[in-house]
């Protein structure tokens, strides 16, 4: 039985479905991209950052974007972690662990009544309303053509379900070392619920 997923999910441009290390994509759906290779789809739950690839290749893949890449500055990691805050009023998410990290985020979420895709999404869509009512949003000098402002995340995400408790305390502490990993301070937001504490 499912008790808590990790969720990671990506800003603009971090992860390419194309990257030379592998991806979770199906297809590329950007024209920009095409020129790199089709879609580089991997069936592996574990972290395949650290796997050998072209650097250059997927850095000149990353030029090629329509728009910059994201990379959160820490105001704006506070204003995404109000939105993600909103969401938690709003709808009794309950969680036990989130890293926001320049460009992408880990989280740690009790089970809930909506599935996985549908929580992810409540997350990026608060996060980029905050972002969006502090002036801070990545894409503020950008416009799609229908006028709205084009994302500042990736469309999809993954999920790693969590079975046991023994899975949700080694998921809890892989996000809350993830900051320390990048050289970055701990991170203790007040929307956190331990899992201890029922």
């Amino acid at each position: 039985m499912v008790l808590a997923i990790h969720n990671i999910f990506t800003a603009y441009g971090f992860w390419l479905p194309n990257d030379p290390r592998g991806s979770w994509s199906d297809y590329v759906r950007d024209w920009e991209l095409f020129p790199f290779g089709p879609a580089t789809k991997v069936e592996t739950r574990g972290s395949i950052a650290h796997v050998p690839h072209n650097r250059d290749h997927r850095l000149a893949a990353k030029a090629a974007l329509r728009y910059p890449p994201v990379h959160f500055s820490g105001e704006q990691a506070l204003a995404v972690a109000n939105g993600f805050k909103q969401a938690v009023d709003r709808s009794g998410f309950v969680i036990h662990a989130c890293s926001i990290l320049p460009e992408h985020v880990h989280m740690v979420v009790k089970r809930h009544r909506l599935d996985d895709r549908q929580v992810m999404n409540q997350f990026k869509g608060e996060a980029s309303k905050s972002l969006e009512g502090a002036g801070l949003h990545p894409f503020r000098e950008w416009r799609l053509p229908s006028g709205r402002r084009h994302t500042a995340w990736t469309q999809k995400g993954w999920a790693v379900f969590l079975n046991s408790i023994e899975d949700i305390h080694r998921a809890v502490q892989y996000v809350e070392r993830n900051p320390i990993k990048e050289g970055r301070p701990p991170q203790r937001w007040s929307f956190i619920k331990s899992y201890q504490m029922y």
